[in-house]
């Protein structure tokens, strides 16, 4: 596994959390915030933005999934 798929798993892991409201459907988290904070902290760790999406694709369509994938998780788990 690549250093930079290695921090993009790891940043995903640790900060794409889903909503934690019972009456909020879906993520309370701004996708472009959090692809923001994600490129931010890549660049301290040496790893530009073009690394990264050259690694999984669109930034904003990957951390949406996984937000999406998230809040899929957790609203399977409250029922």
């Amino acid at each position: 596994m690549s250093k930079v798929r290695e921090y993009i798993d790891f940043w995903v892991e640790n900060s794409v959390h889903a909503a934690e409201q019972y009456s909020t459907p879906g993520a309370s988290q701004n996708v472009h915030d959090l692809v923001h904070r994600l490129v931010e902290g890549a660049s301290g760790q040496g790893i530009s933005e073009e690394a990264m999406t050259n690694e999984v694709g669109d930034l904003t369509k990957y951390i949406s999934g996984k937000l999406s994938a998230a809040n899929e998780a957790e609203k399977d788990r409250s029922k």
